[in-house]
């Protein structure tokens, strides 16, 4: 695990934690990992409604067709385990992501979904 995305993992789950609102945690975790992780040039939240996905958090634009090399997608699921939503990581670097900044980020996804829509 690199020092920079545990870092960003601290900032995240601190806020999560803290029982900020839903669009703040999503803020944060677009901000954190995109400003302390140097090969996370891009990060999108969306969540599912009624049917269709709304992009509720991203850093710099709102473009969902942004080109990478290297894109990580982490479902976001309620306490109950239902699939609520997706967190997009990208980058520009080929091969950019290992085995610990997956881990890292399953577990960001997972805190968002547990802590943030806990029911």
């Amino acid at each position: 695990m690199s020092i920079a995305t545990d870092v960003a993992s601290l900032q995240i789950m601190a806020h999560v934690y803290k029982k900020m609102s839903l669009q703040s945690v999503f803020e944060k975790t677009c901000e954190s990992l995109v400003s302390e992780v140097p090969y996370i040039d891009w990060v999108g939240i969306l969540i599912f409604e009624e049917g269709s996905s709304n992009l509720v958090a991203a850093s710099d634009e709102d473009d969902l067709q942004w080109e990478s090399n290297a894109e990580l997608k982490f479902p976001i699921t309620n306490s109950m385990g239902q699939k609520i939503g997706v967190m997009i990581v990208r980058s520009m670097q080929a091969i950019a992501f290992d085995v610990t900044d997956v881990s890292t980020l399953e577990t960001i996804a997972e805190a968002i979904g547990q802590e943030s829509f806990a029911n």
